[in-house]
């Protein structure tokens, strides 16, 4: 049963947005033109995802010829597709003025009485079904569909007590702060990596004096050599035209493509699409622990394989010699994408090719140091891919909790939230 059809327990009953909330407005009189600074919020400044706070830039009031009015502690929701269905929307608890100006592409809304928790009204926004319901109502042409204002003040919500509202915003919220901080512990833990891998494919682990080569210093005992000339390249294959002729596909065999790559963060354990047998034939399959890299549009993006799959000519399958370990090469040549992206013949689309690889230079320390470089590195993207497991079932763990707390079928109070960090901890 859909969250809007579920009876609510209890005697409670559902009200209207607009019974609770209403659009704010400029007031008559205001001269925006005299204020020396006004906030103002422009679209890629507003979060997603559960995130309050948009970024306030600065304008000269004088400056401000079309916008939206909004004051402090406001919710700003964008109206505009595909901002709307992407859950862009922000609570301005924390601007620095009575009022500001965002975007023409948002609804301010607040409270129309006190006893209204606008953070309730914040998570109940980011309900799958309620977006979709939503969705389905917004008027304009395509690709320029906007939520009317009336649609949203119409929209069905549960009228709760105060004290439930607080109880179900203050649970919603602990567990958002916590995938806040999963996502802040993933990205320092990848700045970390980065920092390492500079540190180590420059200097080494060895302590050794410095050489100079053709790409910089490096430790005196490490070979340059061209990509050639350590492993070998093989371009992936699919000789059908169009790719997308569906009697391919369905089979048991993976076929990894560029965004599966892209994805990957090094190690491809995912797949999007199979080949049957016909598509196999057509195609080419790698064995596992191949790096496979992305040729054309998203440049040099790597990963190894950790099964035997299939791929078009979108990707150059990369198996290492005796001199080199995949999983130090992988992580090598993650640090030579930008430079690979940055170098890519600029045509229509960006595109490389196996000549193009073929010359890049590689670094070969001894194979101990690659085992101990390849050692921290491995460590370092398992705690990156732990706090992005925990992200995802702290994810989960939110859609279900907001589902179940709106309609009533659970209760804050038979909830056992103990494993996560206590309330309004930074």
């Amino acid at each position: 049963m859909g969250l809007l059809d579920t009876a609510l327990p209890d005697g409670r009953c559902w009200s209207r947005v607009g019974d609770c909330f209403e659009v704010t407005r400029k007031p008559r009189g205001l001269r925006v033109a005299d204020y020396e600074a006004v906030p103002f919020v422009p679209m890629e400044a507003i979060p997603q995802g559960g995130h309050y706070e948009p970024r306030y830039d600065q304008k000269h009031g004088a400056d401000i010829s079309s916008g939206t009015y909004f004051e402090r502690g406001d919710l700003l929701i964008a109206k505009i597709t595909p901002s709307f269905e992407n859950g862009k929307q922000a609570w301005t608890k924390g601007l620095p003025a009575p009022f500001g100006y965002a975007t023409t592409e948002v609804i301010p809304l607040r409270q129309t009485a006190a006893g209204y928790d606008i953070r309730l009204l914040f998570f109940y926004l980011l309900h799958p079904e309620i977006r979709s319901y939503v969705s389905e109502r917004m008027e304009g042409s395509t690709g320029r569909l906007r939520v009317p204002e009336q649609v949203l003040l119409d929209l069905p919500y549960p009228k709760l007590p105060p004290d439930d509202q607080q109880a179900i915003a203050d649970t919603l919220e602990r567990v958002t702060r916590q995938i806040q901080l999963e996502e802040r512990s993933a990205r320092t833990t990848a700045e970390l990596k980065r920092a390492a891998m500079r540190e180590l494919f420059t200097r080494g682990l060895r302590g050794e004096p410095q050489k100079e080569t053709e790409i910089g210093p490096v430790p005196e005992s490490w070979e340059v050599a061209p990509l050639s000339e350590v492993a070998t390249l093989e371009r992936g294959r699919f000789m059908h035209r169009p790719r997308n002729e569906p009697r391919f596909y369905g089979g048991t065999t993976p076929f990894i493509q560029t965004g599966d790559v892209v994805r990957s963060a090094g190690y491809i354990r995912k797949f999007s699409q199979t080949l049957n047998e016909q598509g196999a034939a057509i195609s080419r399959v790698f064995s596992a622990g191949t790096i496979l890299i992305t040729i054309a549009a998203n440049i040099g993006y790597s990963g190894v394989l950790e099964f035997d799959a299939a791929c078009p000519d979108s990707l150059v399958a990369i198996s290492p010699s005796e001199k080199l370990s995949n999983l130090y090469l992988n992580y090598y040549l993650q640090t030579q994408q930008p430079k690979m992206d940055q170098e890519a013949p600029k045509g229509t689309q960006k595109n490389i090719n196996i000549q193009f690889l073929s010359p890049w230079p590689v670094l070969v320390p001894s194979p101990d140091e690659q085992r101990d470089i390849v050692a921290i590195l491995n460590t370092i993207d398992r705690k990156i891919e732990l706090h992005r497991k925990k992200r995802q079932v702290l994810e989960e763990l939110f859609k279900a909790l907001l589902h179940k707390l709106m309609t009533g079928e659970i209760r804050v109070a038979d909830l056992d939230l103990s494993a996560l960090k206590p309330p309004h901890t930074p």
